[in-house]
């Protein structure tokens, strides 16, 4: 298991293209930092979601109701007065956008208007949050989950640390799916086993034995060991991080 502080883009492999970020406990913070990290080492970065997510605080956008996808803000110049976040900070040589249609009932952004392969083909890279947890550390997915786009280069799979030695009913979203797939009760605990059980079976369903895993929260493990059996359960490597 490698655990790292910082620099994810290179540990989680990232290759220009479209990159989906799938699973819970984290997902959000991970686009937002690995564009961070792309765009600060010169890249063009698109942040956006196949599905829907609330904007990413401190990233610039247009505001349109209709196409978010305009030209990139380029480092240099504030894209609103008086603007502090760290692109504005002039900690940048790259250009970062979020793309979405926005629905103002909710304030969240569902995908672009226009395609993410036509997107990538003015982007270096295309990031995209490509499913939902409802906040929860640990999820299941159903039918229609993950929307990964076609011609994706990079999934990157997220677990939540801290839902491992939680009660599988509060800490997985989707937890009837989660019993089914690995036979146990919804009162049960989400052990580092259960929690690889349920992604191997994922994995195979959906084709996605490439992904790579990131576990994150590790911070917040009463049990260090945790990870080291998730791992092996999971018989795989992982990438372990704890990203605030």
């Amino acid at each position: 298991m490698e655990t790292v502080s910082g620099n994810l883009a290179s540990a989680l492999r990232i290759e220009p293209g479209i990159t989906a970020i799938i699973g819970s406990g984290g997902k959000s913070t991970l686009l937002k930092t690995l564009g961070l990290e792309l765009m600060r080492a010169g890249g063009r970065v698109l942040l956006c979601t196949t599905t829907r997510m609330f904007p990413v605080a401190g990233v610039p956008w247009d505001g349109s109701s209709r196409r978010l996808d305009a030209a990139p803000w380029k480092p240099g110049a504030s894209h609103a007065p008086g603007c502090t976040c760290e692109a504005c900070a002039g900690l940048v040589r790259g250009s970062i956008c979020q793309a979405g249609v926005l629905d103002p009932e909710t304030g969240k952004l569902s995908s672009p208007a226009e395609p993410l392969d036509q997107l990538a083909q003015r982007f270096d890279y295309v990031l995209a949050e490509a499913d939902g947890s409802k906040r929860l550390p640990l999820k299941a997915h159903a039918p229609w989950e993950p929307v990964v786009p076609a011609g994706t280069a990079n999934v990157i799979w997220v677990v939540g640390a801290s839902g491992l030695g939680k009660p599988i009913n509060e800490a997985v979203h989707r937890p009837e799916l989660f019993c089914e797939r690995c036979g146990c009760e919804l009162t049960d605990i989400a052990t580092p086993e259960r929690v690889a059980q349920v992604l191997n079976s994922e994995m195979q369903a959906l084709g996605l034995s490439t992904a790579r895993v990131m576990l994150n929260q590790v911070d917040t493990l009463a049990d260090s060991t945790m990870a080291d059996r998730f791992q092996v359960a999971l018989s795989r490597p992982i990438i372990a991080t704890s990203l605030k």
